[in-house]
């Protein structure tokens, strides 16, 4: 895929870099904006603005540490007991979820 923009930025000293304003035009970010940083397997890097709905420090601290226990601790990574896995079926069976649908209604968790 060809690329719509490129601009070169220096990391300085203390691993900062400017975002050139072009690209924080291109992204919608302003003052204060932040960014997610995507590395692939090729090393090559990606970047995305964050939506606010889209940052939950408390989801994204609980997911970084159950991603690292289990990096650390890939042996206690086991699969559904499949009687776990017959219930879910059971109790879903039939059903459509389209994750992409809004909420309707108060939601408690």
């Amino acid at each position: 895929m060809a690329a719509l923009l490129k601009k070169i930025s220096t990391i300085t000293e203390k691993g900062q870099v400017t975002v050139p304003k072009s690209v924080r035009d291109a992204l919608g970010l302003g003052y204060g904006g932040r960014v997610a940083f995507y590395v692939d397997e090729n090393r090559h890097v990606s970047i995305e603005k964050v939506d606010e709905a889209d940052d939950d420090p408390v989801i994204d601290s609980f997911l970084g540490f159950l991603a690292n226990d289990m990096e650390k601790h890939p042996e206690r990574v086991q699969e559904f007991p499949k009687a776990l896995v017959d219930r879910m079926a059971e109790l879903t069976k039939g059903m459509h979820v389209n994750l992409d649908d809004p909420i309707l209604g108060d939601v408690t968790i």
